[in-house]
């Protein structure tokens, strides 16, 4: 009987053993995950602080206060046309153009690959990196010329990369962040938002075809139906319109949008 009792004590402290072991390899699994993590985002970070030394401009855009000096010009604008697409290309011939929303971390190069795959987990510089890159929809014109272009971007818990656009459901916010500002080959374009929504993936938003098929009013008002914010600001059907898309953090059915219109010169 003792016997017994003791083979059963032995038999609970082993299982007690594995546990306590399971549970550590458990934790140093998480620790080695999360280090992981940290490093890849800083990784990712330095690499777009690189990309800004590389454009020649500073990282973090400041919207200076107008003048009487500036005239009709928007200072902003005369800052980052100074933007040296020629030599990002130098180190990805991918690179597109600039974008920015002054007073946020938004400043980045935008990218466009061959597909709307690569750069999800590819930083500018073609680095694997779970922070990715801001690129433009693949099929979308890389001058930004047709009526929708599409940029993609991940929704950064650090507010990082798209993930100050959740900012965007706050009317205040916009009120302090109206506009973004695009520069490329063709010098600097200001586009003023004018919604923000949550939209699944298979709605008009993410449709190629809305010009082809002339549905570009039906895409405004839809936009602007859905949108949380009242900016007062309608597009017209020969506009040219730019969706900032990223994640929700609520599964993959729908995305998050901030849109904007191109504003006449």
């Amino acid at each position: 009987m003792k016997e017994r009792d003791q083979m059963s004590a032995n038999r609970t402290k082993n299982l007690r053993r594995l546990a306590v072991l399971f549970l550590a390899l458990i934790l140093l699994g998480s620790g080695g995950y999360l280090l992981w993590k940290q490093l890849d985002y800083q990784k990712g970070a330095r690499s777009y602080e690189a990309a800004a030394r590389t454009a020649g401009i500073p990282q973090y855009i400041h919207a200076p206060e107008k003048t009487e000096e500036d005239g009709e010009s928007d200072p902003l604008e005369v800052l980052l046309s100074g933007v040296d697409l020629a030599a990002l290309r130098e180190t990805n011939p991918d690179a597109a153009a600039w974008i920015v929303i002054p007073d946020t971390v938004l400043s980045y190069p935008v990218v466009q690959g061959s597909d709307n795959t690569y750069y999800l987990n590819h930083t500018w510089t073609k680095e694997r990196s779970a922070v990715g890159a801001v690129f433009m929809e693949c099929t979308c014109a890389p001058d930004f010329s047709g009526f929708h272009t599409i940029l993609y971007g991940h929704r950064m818990n650090n507010e990082s990369m798209f993930g100050v656009l959740k900012s965007y459901e706050n009317e205040d916010f916009w009120r302090e962040h109206p506009a973004v500002y695009v520069t490329t080959d063709d010098g600097v374009s200001t586009y003023d938002i004018f919604a923000a929504h949550e939209v699944g993936i298979r709605e008009i938003v993410y449709r190629l075809d809305v010009e082809e098929n002339g549905w570009q009013q039906e895409f405004i008002n839809f936009c602007l139906e859905r949108s949380v914010l009242n900016t007062g600001i309608v597009p017209a059907s020969e506009d040219k319109v730019l969706t900032l898309s990223t994640c929700t953090g609520q599964g993959h059915a729908t995305r998050w949008v901030v849109q904007a219109v191109l504003r006449e010169r």
